[in-house]
């Protein structure tokens, strides 16, 4: 290239290379501010699910880490379509509860998503929604917020009532329906008759000790075991 063609094409190339600069430079901040925005997401996540769980389960009945002492199930028919993880509750070592999140179970309006709690003995620690799309005024009582009848399931185990007393009293069952709303309330109670009897049939499972990585020998020990 001549000096002329050089001295025409050099605005461009500068311009081309001052804008290439500038993408790069802009690429690094979008990734460092989704890579910050994604821990801040995923912690506000986690402090909204142990403010949840604090609701059914008060901290101090446990003492281990309950984010951290968890297991993975997928049981469509029990628990809903997606993988329910099991945050497991103890007490010195013993097994005190299992929070199962989430439960899912079709509603009028769509899915319906619980968190049940579920002490050792078998009784239910506590219910509650996470997410529903029920009508408003009607089926949103399943809302602790919005009624106080999702917290009748407190207590409650398979057997107190018996399984026949597990569904709405228009069915014959224990539990209250709401006035123009009758498929929440029933939907609701059979997710938490599904999720007590799936605990109570794989009580080994929800409950087995937290699996820990033994910790490597130190040369010394290593010395007094071969020695």
């Amino acid at each position: 290239m001549t000096k002329a063609g050089l001295h025409k094409w050099l605005p461009a190339l500068i311009s081309a290379l001052v804008l290439g600069v500038f993408a790069v430079i802009g690429s690094a901040l979008v990734g460092l501010s989704y890579e910050g925005t994604a821990e801040r997401i995923a912690q506000n996540e986690r402090d909204a699910l142990l403010r949840q769980m604090a609701t059914i389960l008060p901290p101090e009945q446990y003492d281990n880490d309950l984010l951290g002492d968890t297991t993975e199930i997928l049981v469509p028919a029990e628990l809903g379509h997606k993988p329910t993880t099991v945050y497991r509750a103890r007490k010195n070592g013993q097994p005190v509860a299992a929070v199962l999140s989430p439960v899912i179970t079709p509603g009028y309006a769509g899915d319906i998503v619980l968190i049940v709690g579920v002490y050792a003995d078998g009784s239910v620690a506590g219910v509650r929604v996470v997410t529903h799309k029920e009508t408003p005024g009607l089926g949103d009582k399943i809302e602790a917020k919005r009624d106080p009848w999702i917290l009748g399931f407190a207590g409650k185990q398979i057997g107190d009532p018996p399984l026949p007393g597990w569904g709405v009293k228009r069915d014959g069952g224990d539990f209250d329906q709401f006035t123009g709303a009758t498929i929440t309330p029933r939907t609701v109670v059979a997710a938490v008759r599904r999720t007590l009897l799936y605990v109570t049939n794989h009580r080994e499972e929800i409950f087995a000790p937290l699996e820990t990585t033994p910790a490597a020998e130190t040369p010394v020990e290593q010395a007094q075991q071969h020695g």
